[in-house]
């Protein structure tokens, strides 16, 4: 008699889906941050003298622009090894490209509508 036993190999695991990228989470320091700018180019266009010019704004806005990109850039790093740059372009691309046709599309609808020939 054998002692032998015959065990079945387990079936293939069933090809799993590719990890969902983590929620992005709402970041009041930083929306903070994009108010105070928004107010101080307000205040500039409205004429108040202390934001002539309204570079404070624009100012704020490039530093949360150069955080935030910095921060994704460092978090590819981390998850990949590496950083594509490729990417980031097709990323921004796909986040700016249809608004900013839109933005286009509708100017020249309003020009032709208001302006005339």
């Amino acid at each position: 008699m054998s002692s032998d036993i015959s065990v079945p190999s387990p079936a293939p695991a069933a090809p799993t889906a590719p990890a969902k990228a983590p929620a992005k989470q709402l970041r009041g320091d930083v929306q903070g941050l994009r108010a105070v700018a928004i107010l101080t180019v307000l205040a500039a266009h409205a004429g108040v003298s202390w934001f002539a010019g309204g570079f404070v704004g624009v100012d704020v806005f490039f530093v949360i622009s150069g955080f935030l990109i910095t921060q994704q850039l460092v978090g590819e790093l981390g998850r990949t090894g590496r950083i594509s740059l490729r990417r980031f372009y097709a990323r921004r691309a796909r986040r700016i490209l249809p608004a900013a046709t839109f933005t286009l599309a509708a100017t020249v609808v309003a020009a032709v509508v208001l302006l005339g020939p």
